[in-house]
């Protein structure tokens, strides 16, 4: 570290690199192929040759050089131009132009400084210890290394010589590394800084591979006074223009969507629009697919809609959640002139924010009030929106350029120690290299260029803290672990300020420092203060952080937080700041990928079992690495560890495995050259049921085993269930082959120790274990205090989650201090299909007793009856018409039953729906004991055939339930049948439906069976369901006006079993994928922690959730930011 001498310029021992060694000579080196396949299978990218560090995965390397590589225009050995082929090139070129920039504006002492920088910096880059955000990898350097200019595009700089705003003559030459963009808009159409050039700089930021945020607040209202006289068309009709432009744009034409943040504060005129816009939305595309399109994201459903390429975020300030708790009422404010034109009860809007984010996971929340508290530049304005994925906040119209580090590289797994000092060169390193990002970057408007210059904002973050987590044997949602984050957070960013104090020394503090310097400091001062969790020193905090519990962190790690604040703090006193803003934690996704982290950001691991790519093509079942290390960590030793290992991941063989293996296939009639295609198969096998089929045997070997091509080409069809096996003996046999996914149950495995493995999701298909959402709200407010931006993360919910945890969510993050939230409930798109998890129906212990009961009554001998009670009567002559093959004798038993007549005076209910538009009346009638007796089926449509079909249908369930048909018997009967009309469903309970049928029969089992499987919304022990719900057709005004129902329009609701209850759904018809690629287990296996993600529109593999957006595990393709 640099020796602290007055003007002293900086100053670069060695770290990681020696002297006289090349750094690019410090690894070992393969040359690979990287294949890239469209969900058809056509090869979309293919380069071959690709030199990458031994150590790196294959899909780091795919990324490298689909993504990263420059495709044209790079000097070849023969003379002539052509593309990148090496990440040793890359590194270069990015290395060489921060040095080539640093030392041109004197940032380094001496030119044996700005070699360490170089070689650290190559090493760190080819290490995977910390890499910047993609559009660095894009841009720079390609000027410096290659002599690439391109025309230019629009862009301005500040020359740091003159401090004059220029315009760029070049595209390279100044490279546009940033990728968080600000921008205001103004309430005008079309001159510059209005709505219309909005779009156009936008434009110029999606085009390098950017995101960007804006706050429409000062764009007026529906209806509101035009200068003209006219009135407004209202700001949604403008987001909707700009949600279509940046849809035709995307990041560069290379991802799904743009990266786009759109923010609108709590009081706007249209804000209860903007909650619902997205909701609307879904229901259309719901109607859409229902009519016929496609339900994926790149089908015309959604691309008809609008509201698909933003997230939509709601400004809340501490002023609202004061009227929320006193219950009063929230005012919508004019833009124009500041008037209220609208009250509205603020738990009707905190209402419809949380329903509309159970629903299809938007808006989120972010905090106006404290976000403004922790501003260190306020006399600059205050800060009104965020960048994408919200971890970038700051004024209008800057932008901002990351990098993260890799912490799993700076953990010593065999001594359990964190190398501090190295996280702290590392991050010092970083932080100039983004500093001089600052200096030597263009940007899309005058006015971003000119703020960027006068406030120089980074975002240094981290990534992989899960995955290390992990191996420490500590669980996610743990004191210590939030001790360890926090204090980690703490030396990033406390080091991070003292690098920039110490360039602050030489090179003077950025421009706008001085009116500030009270401001920032207080805020320098507060951070510090978390450092020491010293709650009597925060000032002007109306919320107080969460400071880190000595008791709960490592000693070391405490004192070099501490330590790095006093010095972030001493120095900023004495030289001010360089940079305004220096630490963020971002998604990295793609770059995350590229480093081979498990875990982005402060994010848990996803899973426990993942699918490794080969460079061959292919995928092979790995455990998580972290699992083994985390094993040995709590004591396990090498054969317990490997039996833990094997019931998560399974044995990949048919060797051993009971049941299905190679003797009893052989019985079966299965020859040794099937047996074996059949066992090398099962390496990359989601389910052993995915391998028993035509691709993997071909149609000869089944047609010699006795089975048709009507069978076999049906994917409903199990060729294991074909052969004889049972339910019990193929999940036994897929459970030693492929592995449970998970550790729950395992061998050995202590219970305490379960915790330390939870992930994001539940794991397999018996895992019941996952992170609860205040786990990870948890770690987010202990790592919070410590950033200068904020934290880009999802907080998952599983499909089943309620309303009110959204809402619950939501408010425990404002309390705790974060500046914002953004939550995903699984499923929660319900135009997207939910996951199967191989979800065959089982036969329960109860039926299989049974069913042993009826083959043993042939063999018993004569019964008297008249020894036996009447339920062992009844009992009993029920298992003998089951038993007996005679018809007539069951027949005759049967008549033997009565009908049981309703009484003339009889209760029950009558439910009003909406499907697709069809209008439905559901009546029943009970018996005095409340059970049901009867339906009716009512259509509007009078005289219609489907009506008349209805109703008779209605009247044979009728008589079958008054002549003592269980009605369990019809709902596992009915439930799923499809047909016309079916899909959304204005019902408050049951969200969609694949039939009339299938409605009819989930809502009787919900109200007389208590089958809470079949809805997708719990009712509350209260009064509900009166008749003037959000879903019935009445007319929606500006009031809310506060009514008492009438008695007889009231029903009220039973209490809801407590008792989680497994959603019951259809079979799986993946039995006759292919599985020789492995491509459709990874798809399964993703689908199984995340029903609704959506497929990647370059390799169609399933992507995951990072931050608010999806990366693809396959490609490496980024589903928003590059």
């Amino acid at each position: 570290m640099a020796t602290k001498k007055k003007n002293q310029r900086l100053q670069f021992s060695r770290r990681f690199t020696k002297e006289g060694v090349s750094p690019f000579d410090m690894f070992e080196y393969d040359y690979r192929t990287s294949v890239i396949r469209n969900p058809s299978g056509e090869v979309v990218f293919e380069m071959n040759n690709v030199e990458v560090p031994h150590q790196w995965s294959q899909i780091a390397t795919d990324i490298l050089a689909q993504k990263y590589f420059r495709k044209a225009g790079v000097p070849q050995p023969d003379g002539s131009l052509g593309r990148e082929t090496s990440s040793k090139q890359v590194a270069h070129r990015m290395a060489h132009c921060w040095r080539v920039w640093g030392e041109r504006y004197g940032y380094f002492e001496t030119e044996a400084d700005a070699q360490v920088f170089y070689d650290e910096l190559v090493y760190s880059i080819l290490n995977q210890t910390c890499v910047p955000n993609s559009p660095q990898w894009f841009n720079t350097g390609l000027y410096e290394s290659y002599g690439i200019k391109g025309k230019p595009q629009g862009h301005y700089y500040v020359d740091p010589v003159d401090g004059e705003l220029k315009k760029s003559t070049s595209a390279y030459e100044r490279p546009q590394p940033h990728a968080c963009f600000i921008l205001s808009v103004s309430d005008d159409l079309v001159n510059e800084g209005g709505i219309m050039d909005l779009w156009v700089r936008e434009a110029r930021i999606f085009k390098y591979g950017s995101g960007v945020g804006t706050n429409f607040s000062q764009i007026r209202g529906e209806g509101e006074k035009l200068s003209g006289g006219g009135s407004s068309s209202g700001l949604m009709s403008f987001l909707k223009i700009g949600d279509r432009a940046a849809g035709a744009i995307k990041s560069g034409g290379t991802t799904r969507r743009a990266a786009k943040m759109v923010c609108l504060d709590l009081d706007h005129p249209e804000i209860m629009d903007f909650i619902n816009w997205k909701v609307e939305e879904e229901k259309k595309v719901g109607a859409l697919i229902a009519a016929g399109y496609s339900h994926d994201y790149e089908g015309e459903a959604y691309r008809t809609v609008s509201g698909q390429n933003s997230n939509n975020s709601v400004r809340i300030p501490n002023e609202f959640f004061e009227r929320l708790e006193k219950g009063e009422d929230w005012e919508l404010k004019a833009r124009t002139d500041g008037r209220t034109m609208k009250k509205i009860p603020a738990q009707e809007v905190w209402n419809q924010i949380s329903y509309a984010a159970w629903r299809c996971a938007d808006p989120g929340t972010q905090y106006d009030t404290t976000i403004n508290e922790w501003h260190t530049s306020p006399k600059g304005g205050r800060i009104n929106a965020s960048n994408p994925c919200s971890e970038y906040m700051f004024l209008d119209n800057t932008a901002c350029n990351l990098a993260s580090v890799n912490l799993r590289r700076l953990f010593d797994e065999a001594t359990q120690t964190f190398d501090t000092e190295g996280f702290e060169y590392v991050s010092r390193l970083w932080t100039v290299v983004l500093e001089i990002s600052v200096l030597m970057a263009q940007f899309p408007s005058q006015e971003v260029a000119q703020l960027s210059y006068d406030y120089r904002t980074l975002g240094l973050g981290y990534a992989n803290l899960g995955s290390m987590l992990m191996v420490m044997g500590i669980p996610y949602d743990s004191e210590e672990a939030r001790g360890i984050a926090g204090a980690l957070t703490a030396i990033m960013t406390g080091v991070a300020y003292k690098s920039s104090a110490e360039m602050a020394q030489f090179l003077g503090a950025f421009p706008r420092y001085e009116e500030n310097a009270e401001d920032m400091l207080r805020v320098m001062r507060n951070h510090r203060a978390a450092a020491y969790d010293a709650e009597d020193a925060y000032v002007g905090l109306s919320i107080k952080p969460q400071g880190i519990k000595a008791q709960y962190c490592p000693d070391y790690l405490l004192k070099s937080a501490c330590k790095a604040w006093d010095d972030a703090v001493a120095l900023g006193e004495k030289y001010g700041y360089r940079n305004a803003q220096t630490t963020v934690i971002a998604p990295t996704g793609t770059i995350g990928l590229v480093m081979d982290c498990d875990t982005t950001g402060v994010e848990p691991d996803f899973a426990l079992v993942k699918f490794k790519k080969l460079s061959g093509g292919g995928y092979f079942k790995i455990i998580n690495q972290s699992v083994p290390a985390a094993l040995e960590k709590l004591g396990y030793n090498e054969k317990e560890s490997e039996a833990i290992v094997k019931y998560a991941v399974g044995a990949a063989s048919l060797n051993g495995a009971p049941h299905i293996n190679p003797q009893t296939l052989s019985e079966k009639g299965f020859i040794a050259e099937e047996i074996k295609k059949l066992d090398g198969a099962m390496a990359s096998a989601f389910e052993i049921g995915f391998v028993f089929n035509r691709f993997t045997l071909g149609e000869e070997c089944l047609q010699r085993l006795g089975f048709t091509p009507e069978q076999y080409n049906d994917f409903e069809w199990s060729l294991l269930e074909a052969l004889g096996f049972t339910d019990e003996q193929i999940e036994e046999a897929n459970d030693y082959i492929c592995g449970t996914m998970t550790i729950e149950g395992a061998p050995f495995l202590k219970q305490e120790h379960y915790s330390v493995f939870d992930c994001a999701n539940k794991c397999g298909k018996k895992g019941e274990r996952y992170i609860h959402h205040s786990g990870h709200i948890r770690m987010m407010a202990a790592v919070q205090p410590f950033i200068s931006g904020a934290i880009s993360k999802t907080i998952n919910l599983p499909n089943e989650a309620s309303i009110e945890e959204i809402s619950d969510a939501y408010l425990q993050s404002w309390k705790l201090g974060l500046k914002a939230c953004a939550l995903y409930r699984d499923g929660s798109k319900l135009s997207q299909p939910l996951s199967t998890k191989g979800d065959k129906k089982k036969k329960s212990s109860d039926e299989t007793a049974e069913e042993a009961e009826v083959e043993a009554l042939a063999e018993t001998l004569m019964i008297d009856l008249g020894k036996l009670t009447v339920e062992e009567l009844l009992d009993e002559l029920n298992k003998r018409m089951q038993a007996s093959p005679d018809t007539k004798l069951k027949r005759q038993l049967a008549r033997i039953v009565e009908r049981r007549t309703l009484p003339a005076k009889r209760r029950g209910f009558v439910q009003k729906a909406k499907i697709n538009g069809q209008t439905i009346f559901l009546r029943t009638g009970e018996y005095n004991d409340g059970t049901l007796g009867e339906i009716f089926v009512d259509l509007a449509k009078e005289g219609s055939t489907l009506r008349s079909m209805m109703n008779s249908f209605a009247i044979a369930i009728s008589v079958g339930l008054q002549y003592g048909v269980p009605l369990e018997e019809f709902v596992d009967k009915f439930v799923f049948t499809k047909f016309e009309p079916s899909g959304m469903v204005d019902h408050p309970n049951i969200r969609t439906t694949t039939s009339l049928v299938d409605f009819v029969f989930r809502c009787l089992a919900y109200e007389y069976l208590g089958r809470t499987d079949l809805v997708h919304v719990l009712d509350k022990p209260d009064l509900a369901n009166t008749g003037t719900d959000d879903w019935d057709d009445i007319p929606t005004g500006l009031e809310y006006e506060k009514k008492t129902p009438e008695l007889s329009d009231v029903r009220v609701v039973g209490v809801v079993p407590s008792a989680p209850q497994v959603q019951k759904t259809q079979r799986s018809t993946a039995n006759a994928y292919k599985a020789d690629s492995g491509l459709d287990a990874v798809n399964m296996a993703a689908k199984s922690m995340q029903s609704d993600a959506p497929a990647c529109n370059t390799c169609g593999h399933i992507t995951i959730r990072s931050g608010t957006c999806y990366k693809c595990l396959n490609c490496g393709n980024s589903m928003g930011c590059s």
